[in-house]
C-alpha cells in the first residue's frame, strides 16, 4: 500500500532546459502545423523571442525529472502503474533555450475498489529564469494492485 503520510510531501525542484530540436521533434509527433513551433523567424513575426514551446511539451520535460527516488519510498511499484491523468493550467508561454524550474509535491493519495487501485496526486509548479509562473500541472499516476 501507498503511504498516506506522505501527502503533501515535497518532492526535489530541478531545471529542465527547452532544446529547439527536441520542440521540433514533439511538435512534429504530434501533428502540429503552425509554423512558429518550426521556424524562429515566423515566431519572431508572430512576436515571440523564440520558438515557443507546444502544447503539453512540460509533460515530456517534467517527465525526464532527475530524482525519482519518491516512487520507492511512498511505495511506487513501476511494473504496476499507470499514467492516470494531466491537466495543464498555463499562465504565460516559456520558449526554447529556457532553463525551467519544475517544483511538485504529493497533493493526495487515495484508493479505490477496496485499495485494488491506489491514485498518487502530483501538483507542479512551472516558473522560468524570470520566476514568473508559465504552468501549474497536475497528474496522477494509479497502481494496480493484487
Amino acid at each position: 500500500m501507498i503511504d498516506k503520510q506522505f501527502i503533501g510531501k515535497t518532492l526535489p525542484a530541478f531545471r529542465a532546459v527547452a532544446e529547439a530540436g527536441r520542440l521540433r521533434f514533439f511538435a512534429k509527433a504530434t501533428g502540429e502545423t503552425n509554423p512558429v513551433y518550426f521556424d524562429e523567424a515566423a515566431a519572431r513575426d508572430a512576436g515571440h523571442p523564440g520558438l515557443p514551446l507546444p502544447p503539453t511539451f512540460l509533460f515530456s520535460l517534467e517527465f525526464g525529472r532527475p530524482d525519482n527516488a519518491w516512487r520507492d519510498e511512498i511505495g511506487i511499484e513501476l511494473p504496476r502503474i499507470l499514467h492516470g491523468e494531466q491537466t495543464f493550467t498555463y499562465h504565460r508561454l516559456a520558449y526554447a533555450g529556457e532553463a525551467l524550474l519544475f517544483e511538485s509535491r504529493i497533493a493526495d493519495i487515495y484508493d479505490k475498489k477496496a485499495g485494488a487501485l491506489e491514485f498518487v496526486v502530483r501538483e507542479t509548479r512551472v516558473t522560468n529564469p524570470r520566476g514568473e509562473l508559465v504552468a501549474d500541472l497536475r497528474s496522477v499516476i494509479v497502481q494496480r494492485n493484487g
